[in-house]
């Protein structure tokens, strides 16, 4: 009897370590998301830039679908987390759907845009930012990844069991996610208060024709060139496409990976960013960072 209760003892022991070790860790990643910190930097970022940000944790993964991928990460303000006396959210905060880019690749995942996300919590918006089948992944490419993002943006209505309007929405993507963003505002998906791409592939045929790496990977995104597919890549190119009447193009005159003539192409709005480059739309630190929060606030005031 002695050693069956000396068992138990370190059975409930075992417990309340796990249960101690969890509350840590949920506290660790909130307290990370309030202490990251970005400071201000020059313009015209690299990469390599992105990646040694600090960044917080999302506060609920929520699946869309059935695959690895279908998924989003939901992040709240820190301030969503008060509670009244009726143990109901104290405020809820506007939405920001955001799509991350990396060429439709699979070698690029949603971390790459944590701090984005992270910065845009700190900032008081709730983000839903969403991860998607890519070039690679079995199903992604043209049209699977769109297909995930309509899905995800699909998804939205049950996200109003957390601190989130879901009337007061904005999307946003980068890069490549700019430009499924762009083709998810143009379906009229949703009551968007905006459309927003971040550097964004606009003229998608164009693109497709270019040197650089990430144009070089169109072809392997849309599966063929313009030419073998013209009807895909008409109903897959921004510029054909009667854009959502809220869109808006941030783009730096720098950009060497999606050439600043993208946002000249669409008759949408646009920012010229000068000095800007293509990461500079995902840097907390950068001047590109603040004209988005501008846009943002500027939407959802319109929004009411």
């Amino acid at each position: 009897m002695t050693e069956l209760n000396d068992i138990m003892k370190s059975f409930l022991l075992l417990l309340l370590a796990i249960s101690f070790n969890l509350d840590v860790s949920a506290q660790e990643s909130k307290a990370e998301t309030e202490q990251a910190c970005y400071l201000p930097t020059q313009s015209n970022v690299a990469y390599s830039a992105i990646a040694e940000l600090p960044v917080g944790s999302p506060n609920e993964v929520l699946a869309y679908g059935d695959g690895p991928f279908q998924f989003g990460e939901l992040w709240l303000p820190t301030s969503s987390t008060d509670t009244d006396a009726s143990n109901e959210p104290v405020r809820r905060h506007p939405l920001v759907v955001l799509v991350h880019g990396g060429c439709w690749l699979n070698s690029f995942d949603i971390r790459h845009t944590h701090a984005l996300s992270t910065a845009l919590a700190q900032a008081g918006y709730a983000v839903w930012s969403v991860e998607y089948r890519r070039t690679g992944d079995q199903g992604g490419g043209w049209p699977g990844s769109f297909d995930d993002i309509k899905a995800a943006i699909e998804y939205l209505p049950e996200l109003s069991e957390y601190p989130v309007k879901t009337n007061r929405v904005a999307l946003a993507g980068h890069s490549a996610g700019g430009h499924l963003a762009l083709l998810a505002g143009a379906d009229r998906l949703y009551d968007f208060s905006a459309v927003i791409g971040l550097a964004a592939i606009v003229d998608l045929e164009k693109y497709s024709q270019g040197e650089n790496s990430c144009q070089l990977a169109t072809p392997k995104f849309m599966g063929g060139t313009p030419a073998g597919f013209p009807k895909r890549y008409n109903e897959a190119n921004p510029a054909t496409l009667n854009l959502h009447e809220s869109t808006i193009l941030l783009h730096g005159s720098l950009d060497s990976i999606v050439p600043v003539a993208h946002a000249q192409t669409s008759t949408a709005s646009r920012r010229i960013i000068e000095g800007g480059g293509h990461f500079d739309m995902i840097h907390p630190g950068t001047a590109s960072y603040q004209i988005l929060l501008q846009e943002l606030a500027k939407a959802f005031a319109e929004k009411g």
